[in-house]
């Protein structure tokens, strides 16, 4: 699946490494991973990322970093939500172009937990660190990372804007990664980027020369230099998918490209695990034989496969951009083919679309 959420009662620190080497991240009190998200009605793909701690040597924005804010006083500890905590990412969240969790208690613990208390010990099922900047005794900047045994995963940082020249945000991510690597932690977990998205991409810059990404289609950890935009999942969907469009319209076939709605519906507790359909954009190749195929390419696989798939739930309201598909959940129930190539399966589609007709010809004139 593109999309799962597990909620697991508790985590080994070996178990959190196998995770996060998978592409898994936490949310919350739970452990999700996805490969594709949507922002203002435009899906993008999202790329895991980690830094190889063993041959990470701070690079020239960190030296410059650490020496403009060597005046703030600088502290580790296992992870405590407090009012004073709890007022600064107040201020904080009020500053970003980016949805943000309503408080610290839900970003870390869903609400469930005393505010008062370390989230280490009030049922987390994660080990918790924070890092805290203080400018005298005043807290300008903190952020929180989870350890495994050999991983460690990035959280979320915050500051007070009125201390933005300091690069606070940047900084908190270098503090995090030296202390891991100093712990003799292998790899640090930033979370993901997403190309065509600007805000993600500040990522990129922090350890590049031994930055790696998990390509999809192979499950495997790569260079991020190595990185192209044959890599980016979702636009190689499209692109294939486009090129059977194309096909069937210049036979004057019908075809219609749409983005579908519920590609993470597996998110949603009562509808993980039921089979959902979770590809991010479908091809809709016309009604065949009062059945209505429709064309995915996963990528990683490398094939086209066309699909039956039946409405498992109506929701409760559609999206009104028409490039969406939104009518129903869809769940995928036969496969009808599987190939390679888009020539091939938009000959297969022809051949079949034919066939039907000249059945129903031959049907009409007994």
């Amino acid at each position: 699946m593109f999309a799962q959420v597990q909620n697991p009662d508790h985590l080994e620190a070996q178990e959190l490494d196998a995770y996060l080497a998978q592409g898994w991240f936490r949310m919350g009190q739970t452990i999700f991973t996805t490969n594709f998200i949507r922002f203002q009605q435009q899906i993008h793909s999202t790329i895991w990322l980690r830094i190889l701690l063993d041959s990470y040597v701070a690079d020239n924005t960190q030296v410059k970093l650490f020496k403009r804010n060597s005046e703030f006083r600088i502290s580790f500890k296992l992870a405590e939500i407090t009012e004073e905590k709890e007022k600064l990412y107040s201020i904080y969240k009020q500053t970003v172009s980016f949805p943000a969790s309503d408080s610290l208690q839900f970003l870390l613990l869903d609400k469930r937990n005393n505010s008062e208390q370390p989230a280490t010990k009030t049922g987390s099922i994660f080990t918790t660190y924070e890092v805290n900047v203080h400018d005298g005794d005043r807290l300008i900047a903190c952020g929180f990372f989870d350890l495994g045994a050999v991983s460690a995963e990035g959280i979320t940082s915050f500051y007070d804007p009125e201390y933005k020249k300091h690069s606070l945000g940047k900084y908190l991510i270098y503090l995090k990664i030296k202390f891991c690597k100093e712990l003799g932690m292998q790899y640090f977990y930033p979370g993901y980027f997403v190309p065509g998205n600007p805000h993600f991409d500040y990522k990129l810059s922090i350890g590049n020369e031994v930055l790696q990404f998990l390509q999809l289609s192979t499950q495997t950890w790569e260079p991020i230099q190595t990185f192209l935009p044959e890599n980016i999942p979702y636009d190689v969907m499209r692109v294939k998918l486009l090129q059977v469009h194309e096909m069937l319209s210049a036979t004057g076939q019908y075809s219609k490209l749409l983005k579908y709605n519920f590609f993470d519906a597996n998110f949603v507790q009562e509808m993980r695990d039921t089979g959902l359909l979770d590809f991010p954009i479908l091809l809709f190749c016309g009604v065949i034989d009062n059945v209505e195929p429709i064309l995915v390419y996963d990528v990683r696989d490398g094939m086209y496969h066309l699909l039956t798939c039946v409405p498992a739930w109506k929701p409760f309201e559609v999206n009104s951009d028409e490039e969406f598909y939104s009518d129903y959940f869809l769940m995928p129930v036969a496969e009808i083919y599987r190939c390679e190539e888009g020539e091939e399966i938009g000959n297969f589609l022809i051949k079949l679309k034919n066939e039907v007709m000249k059945e129903g010809k031959a049907t009409d004139d007994h």
